[in-house]
């Protein structure tokens, strides 16, 4: 995100360049162009979901980022590693003193 002085710098280069009498249509102009890029994106959404069908009606443009899913699978995998170990830590107990172990007479 350009933060305000990149911003006013980039205004002033417009003004010089283009004149303050066109700036105003250009604005306009770019305006149009984003929303007609944004339109377009939701529309290549939604026909997406509509070809995919009902499994995929959640389906956004940025789960399909290659970045995002490998991200997602990471964080499952630390997850589920820190429930196993959380797991593995309260299965796990010291015997008191004088406590007999368990024992399975099947397994011997």
């Amino acid at each position: 995100m350009p933060g305000f002085l990149e911003l006013v710098v980039i205004a002033f280069v417009a003004i010089v360049v283009f004149g303050p009498d066109k700036l105003p249509d250009l604005a306009k102009q770019a305006g149009q162009l984003i929303r007609k890029g944004r339109n377009l994106a939701n529309n290549a959404r939604d026909e997406l979901r509509t070809e995919l069908g009902p499994a995929y009606s959640d389906l956004e443009l940025r789960d399909l980022d290659p970045r995002a899913v490998v991200r997602k699978h990471i964080l499952e995998a630390m997850e589920e590693a820190d429930e196993e170990e959380r797991r593995a830590r309260t299965a796990q107990r010291t015997l008191a003193e004088g406590e007999v172990p368990p024992y399975d007479t099947e397994a011997t």
